[in-house]
């Protein structure tokens, strides 16, 4: 079994810099990722199943339109594995949640295809996952992926990697009122650039 931590992904700073054509927001966001997390467990299986617990669990679709399946999808046939998820974290939140856990599933699943399979073929599983195919599951992924402190720009595309900033404390208060991203920017009326 591997493990693997889907950090809350915290934007410091968010700028919504304008809109492209096809409805995407551009954005220039200084992001860092949170000591609290959803954590993943991964078992290798012969079919890809998810388990889901921890306090927001009834809060997050068990199907195929869970992100985690979504992610594992994109490396089959190569690995398959039974997940576990605690969800700590509120969805709908603005924390990256569901990317997180996306990101610790593609995470898991190259580790453990490195510890299982041919280095050949965990390789060729690892370069699969290029920007484009990242930013299929959402437009924060490539961060998430990275869980590492970051200058988001574009639609979250662009990453300008930035060193390990001091200790922080700071207090996230979620009132249990979702509030879905693409409502959010749905919500702000910008001229397409």
């Amino acid at each position: 079994m591997a493990t693997e931590y889907a950090y809350a992904k915290v934007n410091l700073t968010l700028h919504v810099t304008g809109q492209r054509s096809d409805g995407y927001h551009l954005l220039d966001s200084l992001v860092v990722f949170c000591g609290i997390a959803d954590v993943l467990h991964a078992t290798p299986a012969q079919v890809t199943s998810l388990v889901l617990q921890g306090p927001f669990a009834k809060d997050i679709p068990a199907d195929c339109d869970n992100l985690v399946l979504k992610a594992a999808r994109l490396l089959q046939p190569g690995l398959t594995a039974t997940f576990t998820l605690t969800k700590n974290l509120p969805p709908a939140s603005g924390i990256g949640g569901g990317t997180a856990d996306a990101a610790a599933a593609l995470r898991v699943l190259l580790r453990l295809a490195r510890e299982t399979l041919p280095i050949a073929t965990a390789e060729a599983l690892a370069a699969g996952l290029d920007r484009d195919t990242l930013l299929s599951l959402g437009a924060d992924m490539p961060v998430c992926f990275a869980a590492h402190p970051a200058r988001m720009r574009g639609i979250g595309e662009r990453l300008d990697w930035l060193p390990a900033l001091p200790e922080t404390h700071i207090v996230l208060v979620n009132p249990r009122v979702e509030v879905p991203t693409p409502l959010v920017f749905k919500a702000l009326a910008l001229p397409h650039g």
